[in-house]
């Protein structure tokens, strides 16, 4: 078949609604060749690389998703197949080509395919000028994250928009740079957007931590930064919800749970009222839900008389059925690692909620727009109570906001599979029902969300779900693969078969931030978060020869990192 045009590296054999299929040009040696366009040499077939199909009216965009070749055949080989000197010696070269999309008459490109070609449609390579016309549509905003991994000196500008409006997820395994990437995202954030409001749950102290000097080392600029400790921040009992403090002290398992209930829940109410009236709220409808203060001390008084009562010589209609609620109860008191929740030394009065929430959101003393809650020094049977307060506190704050379309927010969730897991867990009931009201609502209200995960498949699928872009570094794990696949569009599903061949920082983003998926290569966060591998060789030949193992006790005991 004759080369009409210099560009053109095939012609497709094979049409599907997914996936087309191209044969590819070859010299008389049987080599593939490499294509200049202006002053750049482009090595046809290369995985991930961009390709223009044209025939008539249709002009589509592709991805080369996969190289194969077979055996070519002489023409004498149709007549004697089994002769083995009819057999040429080189082979056919196949390419397996995405489409991405088209482009318009007006010479814009357009994501999805109206119309697809037929076989023997012309595909030609396409250098970075035609590249660059492809991302012009985001650049205005001037959010550049990183250039085009093929070709270094393209520019990727995201839309911040889409980005964070309908929620993204940072998807990739140990050492494949997602903090790096965090840490880069947000950096160029702050810098293009200085209103920015971005609130990190950071579950390894990997975005501020302890100097040798005693001080803190920032993985960013310590202007627009708030650091607070997840103890610190003392979200009381009294602004949870009667339903979290059900799941938080009620076994529902036991026979006695819907008295229990019952009997807690008209307790709560009289707690919540008392303090409207003695507080001069002024409020006119107070209900079980409502965040004003009620002493635990007081209820817990309350259930200790009703679990004794008695009539006379008879016992009360609930005698004994709060044994196992008051051991619960007070196991938890009596257990420091609750006391930022049930013993809060600040968070004690109704008028200090104003306060806790401007320090939350970061327009405190010190107004940042980076806020980072540090979950490292907790537990981590603690961390999905802690993780359910935050997000419930995101989600409150804007949708009783009235300003919310001038305020949005951002909760970004570090290693998301620990707290917003897939499976039911009773344990994670209550972080894992904020983060999908989040999910499924607060794009309306003005709250984004971020996950980021090394275990994709553990993550909740109403969460990923409902997201919109996905930055997907390495993954190698053949699960987590088939699970992002499932995902993402279906036009985009092949792609994800690079994913295995990313380097540190290199990711495929899919979605709706960018006009067409990208193999990107993220800025280096400057300063960079405390992420780094540690060197085995290196510390294992020049490595410290003694340690003081009283200070680790130490810190070990007292929960301090």
């Amino acid at each position: 078949m004759p080369t009409t045009s210099p560009t053109v590296i095939g012609y497709i054999v094979d049409v599907q609604g997914t996936m087309l299929v191209a044969t590819l040009v070859e010299d008389e040696q049987g080599r593939t060749p490499t294509v200049t366009i202006g002053d750049e040499d482009i090595l046809v077939g290369q995985i991930g690389s961009y390709v223009a199909i044209r025939q008539s009216d249709v002009h589509i965009i592709a991805v080369v998703t996969r190289m194969t070749e077979q055996e070519a055949l002489a023409p004498s080989s149709i007549e004697t197949p089994g002769d083995d000197a009819a057999r040429l010696p080189f082979a056919k070269r196949i390419a397996r080509l995405t489409p991405i999309g088209s482009i318009l008459p007006n010479g814009l490109f357009d994501r999805g395919v109206g119309q697809y070609p037929t076989t023997g449609a012309e595909v030609h390579a396409i250098g970075a000028a035609d590249i660059g016309k492809m991302f012009d549509k985001f650049n205005s905003k001037g959010f550049a994250v990183g250039h085009v991994a093929s070709h270094p000196m393209l520019q990727v500008c995201l839309d911040p928009t889409s980005l964070f409006g309908r929620h993204f997820a940072i998807l990739g395994q140990t050492g494949s740079g997602k903090s790096w990437t965090v840490a880069s995202l947000v950096q160029k954030t702050v810098a293009v957007m200085p209103k920015a409001h971005v609130i990190i749950l950071d579950l390894h102290g990997e975005y501020c931590w302890k100097r040798e000097d005693g001080g803190r080392h920032y993985a960013f600029d310590e202007a627009v930064v708030r650091h607070v400790d997840a103890r610190e921040l003392e979200i009381p009992y009294w602004l949870m919800t009667f339903s979290e403090l059900c799941e938080l002290l009620i076994e529902h398992g036991e026979r006695e749970a819907t008295n229990q209930t019952a009997f807690f829940r008209d307790c709560l109410l009289e707690g919540r009222s008392d303090e409207n009236r003695n507080a001069a709220l002024s409020l006119a409808r107070v209900t079980v839900d409502t965040p004003i203060y009620f002493s635990l001390d007081d209820v817990l008084t309350k259930i200790r008389v009703k679990n004794t009562e008695r009539a006379g010589t008879r016992q009360g209609p609930m005698f004994g059925d709060f044994d196992r609620f008051l051991m619960r109860l007070e196991s938890k008191l009596n257990d420091v690692r609750y006391d930022f929740l049930l013993k809060p030394r600040s968070r004690n009065t109704s008028v200090s909620l104003s306060a806790m929430l401007r320090d939350f959101i970061g327009l405190g003393a010190k107004k940042a727009a980076i806020t980072v809650i540090d979950l490292s020094s907790i537990p981590f049977d603690v961390r999905p109570t802690v993780a359910a307060q935050i997000g419930r506190l995101a989600f409150e704050f804007n949708y009783w906001n009235p300003a919310y379309r001038d305020f949005p927010i951002l909760l970004m969730c570090e290693e998301a599979h620990a707290y917003i897991p897939r499976a039911p867990d009773s344990q994670f009931a209550g972080s894992r029902k904020s983060m999908e009201r989040i999910a499924k609502e607060g794009r309306k209200y003005g709250v984004g969300l971020a996950i980021v995960s090394q275990r994709p498949h553990e993550v909740s699928e109403t969460v990923l779900a409902q997201c919109g872009t996905f930055i997907c570094l390495r993954i190698t794990n053949p699960t987590d693969q088939s699970y992002i696949r499932s995902l993402v569009p279906e036009s985009e599903g092949d792609l994800v078969s690079v994913l295995a061949g990313l380097g540190r920082g290199e990711a495929l983003v899919l979605g709706e931030a960018v006009p067409l998926p990208t193999r990107l290569q993220f800025e280096r966060p400057n300063p960079v978060p405390n992420s780094d591998d540690v060197d085995f060789y290196a510390k294992w030949i020049g490595g410290p020869d003694d340690l003081d193992v009283d200070v680790i006790v130490k810190r070990w005991r007292s929960q301090e990192r």
